[in-house]
């Protein structure tokens, strides 16, 4: 009697355009991402737009300093398109979406589908990191851009600026990346603590508190801390060379705020891997 025996088959490796592809449906099939993304955006805009308008009509209500003398009052059209507060809003839209895109899997059950289907946790770490960085980086160059463009051509006749400005274009670029670095931090967070409201919360603190709290100039080190921190960076970036504003006992150069931006995405990427590959689901 012969016995015929089929031969196992290797199934072919999964291709990383084909992860990418996967990354970018999950991504979208949920209707938060929509709603998330363009509502916060809006907002950004809304009030760095408001800020704008309420200089200029408070500049046009003031009488024109006199020939010669110091203008009585500091004006900086700069910070109209980058007001903290709609940055901040920003930051903690673009964290809870990288940390969604993450804890939302385990949470779901849908991690088990997907390291069934493709048992390399790296490549699909790899292509989730890849879809949400360009998702954020396409929407924070577009706030960007725009908070800067409307905000600069509401104050077109109070001093408003050109990206040929000095500290424009670099403020343009920091703000535009401040969303894919939140967002990676926040799925960095997202993988170690995969729980939802302690994922938020723990991004929330990571982004925003932990810069208010190492802010001191009493000791150094405490400032050193918080000069690495991403928010403070921004902050760095986005600030108005020509003002000549008072700098801090232990300021941030331009450089290491650069530094910052660029490390701190690197970091939380190899950390969202490495606790993907080596955690149980």
């Amino acid at each position: 009697m012969t016995t015929l025996t089929t031969p196992l088959v290797a199934e072919p490796r999964a291709r990383f355009r084909d992860l990418i592809a996967a990354e970018w449906i999950k991504l979208w099939s949920l209707r938060s991402t929509y709603w998330v993304l363009g509502v916060g955006a809006l907002v950004v805009i809304g009030i760095n737009m408001n800020s704008a308008w309420s200089n200029a009509d408070r500049l046009a209500h003031l009488p024109p300093p006199p020939d010669g003398l110091e203008p009585h009052m500091r004006f900086d059209p700069l910070h109209t398109a980058f007001v903290d507060p709609a940055w901040q809003i920003f930051m903690v839209i673009a964290g809870s979406a990288g940390a969604i895109s993450v804890f939302g899997e385990y949470t779901s059950g849908l991690a088990r589908t997907t390291f069934a289907a493709v048992p390399d946790r790296r490549a699909v770490v790899a292509a989730k990191v890849a879809v949400v960085a360009s998702v954020m980086l396409v929407l924070g160059t577009v706030v960007s851009g725009v908070s800067f463009g409307a905000t600069q051509a509401i104050l077109r006749e109070y001093g408003g600026l050109s990206l040929g400005d000095p500290g424009a274009l670099r403020a343009v670029a920091a703000a535009a990346l401040l969303a894919p670095v939140c967002a990676l931090v926040g799925m960095a967070v997202g993988a170690l603590v995969r729980h939802a409201t302690g994922t938020i919360v723990t991004t929330l603190v990571t982004l925003l508190l932990l810069p208010a709290l190492f802010q001191g100039e009493t000791y150094r080190w405490v400032k050193e801390i918080g000069n690495a921190m991403p928010l403070t960076a921004w902050q760095a970036l986005v600030e108005n060379p020509s003002m000549g504003f008072p700098q801090s006992k232990y300021p941030v150069s331009i450089t290491e705020a650069w530094i910052v931006l660029a490390v701190w995405p690197l970091v939380a990427a190899v950390v969202t891997a490495v606790t993907v590959r080596r955690r149980d689901l």
